[in-house]
């Protein structure tokens, strides 16, 4: 039993057989999906995938920080209405990313800080997104009482993982391992992450793994297992043994009871 912590399936590539792509995830053994909330509108539609597809797909609720300078005057509102359905397990994505800055610096931490109260008044998890802004989410993370969440698609080093890990949160691991050159550090950061906080996700249709055979035109949930044997090989232990315990870490974090 595999669960899928990220997965945007609101994404217009899955446009015209969302249903196909539900039912491959199925049968290659996945048994559930969380959908990344990106923006209001994307929340909503997460929400409203997780409604077709009840019992297996979740979803969470957040601004992306590339869209942090585009957020309506009530977006907080939105998300907390929005939280407060059932199925919404996270706040988020959230976080920083100074790699591209579509939205300024100013407006991300703004937005993060935001997000993060709200997760905190509904005792939610959050989803978290970072990229080339570790020291700047660090500093502010670690201000954070009582936090919970998973620093998704990770693809950082081994010593900020072990940061992230200092504050309880859980790691997200995705194909980015599969790249033989990119995903060196996040080969040597698994070797030492314990499986007590090991988390896993195709972020399809993104980051499809590179190991996988013949032509891929985009990720799917149903390649999760592929991870799951790669981090298997990284961890020296069975595949099963990595599928029992990140769908439970899962199961534990976002509140789920999975089949």
């Amino acid at each position: 039993m595999l669960f899928d912590i990220g997965v945007n399936l609101t994404n217009n590539r899955f446009n015209d057989d969302l249903d196909e792509v539900i039912q491959r995830a199925c049968d290659s053994g996945v048994a559930g999906l969380l959908i990344t909330g990106t923006s209001e509108r994307e929340s909503q539609a997460a929400l409203e995938i997780c409604q077709q597809y009840p019992d297996y797909c979740w979803s969470t609720a957040g601004v992306h920080p590339h869209d942090a300078a585009q957020v309506s005057a009530s977006y907080i509102d939105i998300l907390r209405q929005l939280a407060s359905q059932p199925g919404v397990k996270a706040i988020g994505e959230c976080g920083l990313d100074f790699n591209r800055n579509f939205s300024p610096a100013e407006a991300q931490i703004a937005v993060f800080k935001q997000q993060i109260a709200l997760a905190s008044e509904l005792e939610l998890p959050l989803f978290l997104h970072e990229r080339d802004a570790w020291d700047s989410q660090m500093e502010i993370l670690s201000g954070v009482n009582n936090l919970r969440g998973v620093a998704h698609c990770f693809t950082g080093t081994t010593e900020q993982m072990q940061g992230y890990l200092s504050l309880g949160l859980y790691i997200g691991v995705t194909g980015w391992l599969c790249d033989p050159k990119r995903g060196e550090s996040l080969r040597e950061a698994l070797v030492h992450l314990p499986l007590d906080k090991l988390l896993i996700e195709t972020d399809a249709p993104y980051l499809t793994p590179k190991t996988l055979p013949g032509k891929i035109r985009r990720n799917e949930p149903c390649y999760l297992p592929h991870i799951a044997e790669t981090i298997a090989e990284i961890k020296q232990v069975s595949v099963a043994t990595i599928a029992e315990v990140s769908s439970a870490n899962a199961a534990r974090l976002f509140g789920l009871k999975l089949r």
